[in-house]
């Protein structure tokens, strides 16, 4: 299998498994949304960790299958590749990419998808696709200037230039920097806290803020609203404000 889900303290860790670059080919990204829409639907998964190896995030996508398709064959498949990439976006729980190594083209897109980036201090990100004629195809072109603003998104697209980890922590492109033999603990790490977290008001904030993003903020603020009131017909909101009149605050067990 090119993907894996593994599940352990209540994460599922999303794993690239294609040597030697985890190049993103159509049957690895097919493999990819299968896996994020099971990890969406099982209930054991309370936090998703999306994780290349130790080595290499992802590289991008498989260059030499793409060059073998025509303008039809890739209006045909550019959806697909897209709903790969927006099923890991829309895992309605907390969502990590422990980046190591290359994260390129595709491999940067799909970090693009989670809502937290720990990267090594030896990694390398970017979006080159400029530099064969194209442009990103799954999300980049959206995400990125979303993350860190347009005008710094124009100039990793425009050049196609990759970046090292420190200017990519400088620019908002990754959120952690840490040795690389520590990536995947401190995403597990990041993700297992809060897989014991209240978990519908977590995906409650994840979809506010999304929707937040991609709309007015009138429409942003009906959405707040709407699961802020929701929340309270929850047993974990009464959980919590129960133990925080009682114990104070951040004592609360929502498991």
């Amino acid at each position: 299998m090119t993907v894996t889900l593994d599940v352990a303290e209540g994460v599922g860790t999303l794993r690239l498994d294609r040597p030697p670059m985890n190049a993103l080919d159509v049957a690895t990204q097919d493999r990819l949304r299968e896996l994020a829409e099971e990890a969406t639907r099982r209930d054991d998964v309370r936090a998703v960790v999306i994780y290349g190896g130790e080595r290499v995030f992802a590289a991008g996508a498989d260059i030499k299958e793409m060059q073998n398709m025509d303008h039809t064959a890739m209006v045909l498949r550019s959806r697909g590749l897209q709903d790969a990439f927006t099923a890991v976006a829309r895992i309605p729980k907390p969502v990590v990419a422990a980046i190591t190594g290359y994260a390129l083209g595709g491999g940067c897109e799909l970090a693009l998808c989670a809502d937290y980036r720990i990267a090594a201090d030896n990694a390398k990100l970017g979006q080159p696709e400029i530099l064969l004629g194209l442009i990103p195809g799954a999300g980049g072109t959206q995400r990125l200037p979303r993350l860190v603003g347009p005008s710094k998104a124009k100039d990793l697209i425009f050049t196609g230039r990759m970046v090292k980890a420190d200017e990519a922590l400088a620019i908002g492109l990754v959120d952690r920097v840490v040795p690389a033999a520590e990536v995947y603990e401190q995403a597990h790490t990041w993700a297992a806290k809060l897989a014991q977290g209240p978990a519908v008001a977590l995906r409650a904030a994840k979809e506010a803020v999304d929707v937040g993003l991609e709309t007015d903020i009138d429409t942003g603020l009906a959405v707040e609203r709407n699961w802020f009131a929701g929340l309270f017909a929850t047993e974990d909101r009464e959980r919590g404000m129960r133990s925080f009149v009682e114990e104070g605050l951040g004592k609360a067990k929502f498991l």
